[in-house]
């Protein structure tokens, strides 16, 4: 249930509105007619979102706002108000607010300005469970797995979340890179501080940098009124910038003064703005052939790589798919009134040999189709979606099965690359191995398998396999020229 609360003096015909915008039982709507016995509302009872009156009869909205934000600074603030101009509201978004309507209020855009609202306060408050088992059933905020890339991520999230510095988050899309942004976001000491998402590639080229850095009135057609931007409204908080490989090349000289200064201007303005926002970026491209294809700028990708994180593939994670998957039927299961509790082995072994390019949200959207049509308690092979064959793995998961296990399977008069596939199955089982033994130490590694640790970095690239440096192996010299590099992951080829 969605918990709003509206401060305002005269809320007979807004409450009305409200409720009809937001109905019971889905939603609550608490109603406060002065601001001391809102702030009072908020201290007792913290909403998921407010709306809140410019002009109140003992205070004005903007002293009310800034009472609630030293409660809590991630509870978003909507301004109401019937001012046309609306000065002292985009005053209030300076300080934070979320958005402002003006009345008479229009309800279709106030049910998408609320909504909105209550979908980032979700993302702040839900709490990212970091774990190698599943420990919370209920819980899709989870991020799980005991294979090596995942304990690796664990470490890199608790050895960065404290540090206010810059993040680049890479993998593959539907990996959970905003998962992990999150949990970085409420392990840190910004915490108390808002959270925002902005997915660079969903919004138009030419509206991003007003998105992201406002804009003034008259600073292009419809620019009918002054817009504050997300970083001046995130101040003091954290802003994910999701996707920004596929930032517009003309718009990342600004972003990078950004990191070096906190400073920037409007879209139309010459007031030097200045901000205090942690920046954590994620992207599924490589950036690096990004930079040398000059689609994206090399300090800019350097400013932003301080510490970076690269998530697993679903197919890199190896035996962490079993418990995936029982752990999303089971919460599935309830969420669609089904009663299936496990998986048949035939099943499980289709969904192995999947090469999952949607990875973590691809498995989510396959079991969910599958329950849908399954009937009793066991997962059968018949429930599964039809998965495109030429999108099966070439090669089975890395395991400990004898060889001739993983070959037979691949024996056809068709088969005409059972060579190779058996070779890198082989490489993928023997670099997993040496890497798990040696607590992800390259060089150490390089050294029991007796090649060189650029052979091995070459040929895990060549298997998609996550390649990770750790402090023994980074070399003195390169350490000592970028100190940073400590703990840094570098993304798969």
């Amino acid at each position: 249930m969605a918990h709003l609360l509206l401060i305002d003096d005269d809320p007979a015909l807004i409450r009305e509105q409200v409720q009809l915008a937001f109905p019971a039982p889905a939603h609550r709507v608490v109603v406060a007619e002065t601001g001391a016995s809102g702030i009072a509302s908020v201290r007792a009872t913290p909403p998921d979102a407010i709306l809140l009156d410019l002009r109140l009869p003992d205070r004005s909205g903007l002293e009310v706002h800034e009472s609630i934000r030293a409660i809590d600074a991630r509870i978003p603030v909507i301004f109401v108000t019937m001012s046309k101009t609306a000065d002292a509201a985009i005053e209030a978004m300076k300080q934070g607010a979320f958005d402002y309507l003006p009345k008479p209020l229009d309800l279709a855009h106030m049910r998408r300005v609320v909504s909105e609202a209550l979908e980032v306060a979700a993302r702040m408050r839900s709490p990212v469970v970091l774990a190698e088992t599943p420990q919370n059933l209920d819980a899709e905020g989870a991020i799980f797995g005991s294979c090596a890339p995942m304990l690796e991520t664990y470490k890199a999230i608790g050895r960065v979340a404290a540090q206010d510095v810059t993040v680049l988050i890479t993998g593959e899309s539907g990996t959970g890179k905003e998962l992990v942004a999150r949990a970085i976001y409420q392990h840190s000491v910004r915490s108390r501080a808002p959270f925002f998402a902005l997915n660079c590639a969903a919004v138009p080229d030419t509206l991003l940098e007003s998105e992201l850095f406002g804009h003034e009135k008259g600073a292009f057609t419809g620019a009918d009124r002054r817009r504050i931007g997300r970083f001046e409204q995130c101040n003091g908080g954290t802003l994910l910038l999701d996707e920004i490989g596929d930032m517009p090349i003309a718009l990342q000289p600004k972003i990078l003064r950004l990191l070096q200064s906190q400073t920037f201007e409007r879209v139309g303005g010459s007031e030097t703005i200045h901000t205090d926002v942690r920046v954590i970026a994620a992207s599924h491209r490589d950036l690096n052939a990004r930079v040398a294809e000059e689609k994206f700028r090399a300090d800019l990708y350097y400013r932003l790589a301080v510490f970076t994180i690269a998530l697993p593939s679903l197919r890199e994670r190896g035996g962490d798919l079993p418990m995936l998957v029982r752990h999303y039927l089971r919460l599935f299961s309830r969420q669609l009134g089904r009663d299936v509790t496990d998986i048949s082995a035939e099943a499980l072994e289709q969904l192995r040999n999947y090469s999952w390019p949607g990875n973590i949200r691809e498995l989510q959207s396959v079991l969910k189709q599958a329950l849908l049509h399954a009937s009793g308690t066991l997962l059968l092979p018949a429930f599964l979606p039809n998965l495109p064959p030429n999108r099966l793995a070439p090669a089975r998961p890395v395991s400990g099965a004898d060889l001739a296990g993983f070959i037979r399977p691949l024996l056809s008069p068709e088969m005409k690359t059972l060579y190779a596939q058996t070779h890198d199955h082989v490489d993928r089982l023997l670099f997993t191995m040496a890497m798990d033994y040696t607590s992800g130490n390259q060089r150490n590694a390089a050294r029991m398998l007796g090649i060189s640790r650029q052979t091995m970095r070459v040929k895990m690239r060549a298997l998609s396999m996550q390649v990770t440096h750790s402090l023994e192996s980074i070399d003195e010299d390169a350490l000592g020229a970028n100190p940073s590099a400590t703990g840094l992951h570098l993304e798969s080829g």
